[in-house]
């Protein structure tokens, strides 16, 4: 067998022969859930890349029912995990079911086979797709029948979250028309920065797995603080093209005071909006999709169903 070259334990290794060993979020998980309250399909947003999406909707919504629309994006280091997984569909059904929307789960391509921007540039392709139905006329027709484009929302979780509002910049640039997004929802969000905050380590060791984990991602970046990593340091951080935003932070988290800063200086940057921030005591990182039974994470779910319907009428 060939020697390792890298090994990033427990995400992913590589190998000096080339190839990658993914040791978490390979397996793979097909729509239908006969136990679920929702349904669910895989359709294809780009052919060209021969990339897909997988759609939510609760069984038994009026044909003409109108529903918010979450555009979800997987996490997992840009590195590993799909939108098709157990953990992800699992968690989908239970959040669509709580919250009463449709939902889509974008898959994208990932590093270090496509380094970054290629899961951005795939997230505002699949977001395109998404806009695509906003007349009512596009090719899946549970959008064009049940969302609700005055009420979209961008979620995600550590990379995922990072896209989340990585998209909602980008909306701000390029415009999805038609489209409102009301809020995004970021949780554990996968953010860094060249300094420690708070009660980061300082140690050399640990602060350069974490960077070799976003070089590996994202290997023509200019350190920890490319504003994709970094989101304060963007100068065009008050241009966030949404309403309000949730920030979901973990007490055991190594990304918990990234969570914690963006929540605070997001406003002072200048955006209008309105953030507000949960923290779940004692949990870690995704605690949520790895221990769904648990309290922290029913109460997790309670807050973005809420968060979702606000402003529902």
């Amino acid at each position: 067998m060939s020697e390792v070259a890298q090994d990033f334990s427990p995400f992913l290794r590589l190998y000096k022969d080339g190839h990658i060993e993914r040791l978490m979020g390979v397996d793979i998980v097909p729509p239908v859930d006969p136990n679920s309250n929702v349904m669910s399909r895989d359709v294809v947003y780009s052919p060209a890349l021969d990339l897909s999406c997988r759609l939510y909707l609760p069984k038994n919504t009026d044909p003409n029912q109108k529903l918010p629309l979450l555009v979800y994006f997987h996490g997992g280091g840009f590195l590993i995990e799909t939108a098709f997984s157990s953990t992800y569909h699992n968690y989908l059904n239970t959040l669509v079911a709580e919250a009463n929307v449709i939902g889509v789960s974008v898959d994208y391509r990932r590093a270090p086979e496509h380094p970054l921007p290629a899961a951005y540039d795939d997230s505002w392709t699949a977001l395109k797709w998404v806009a695509s139905h906003v007349n009512g006329d596009g090719p899946e027709e549970w959008l064009n029948s049940h969302a609700d484009f005055s009420k979209v929302f961008f979620n995600g979780d550590s990379a995922g979250a990072n896209i989340s509002h990585q998209m909602a910049m980008r909306h701000g640039q390029e415009k999805l028309v038609g489209v409102n997004v009301a809020g995004i929802v970021l949780a554990h969000p996968y953010f860094w920065g060249k300094d420690p905050i708070g009660n980061e380590p300082r140690e050399s060791s640990q602060r350069a797995f974490a960077e070799g984990l976003w070089r590996l991602a994202c290997p023509t970046s200019n350190g920890c603080d490319d504003l994709l990593l970094n989101p304060l340091v963007d100068p065009n951080l008050a241009g966030l093209e949404c309403s309000k935003v949730l920030v979901a932070v973990a007490e055991k988290d190594l990304l918990r005071d990234r969570g914690w800063h963006y929540y605070e200086k997001l406003r002072e940057n200048g955006w209008s909006g309105e953030v507000e921030i949960m923290e779940a005591k004692g949990e870690s990182h995704v605690f949520h999709l790895l221990s769904p039974p648990g309290e922290n994470a029913r109460l997790m779910l309670k807050k973005i169903t809420s968060f979702l319907n606000q402003d529902k009428a």
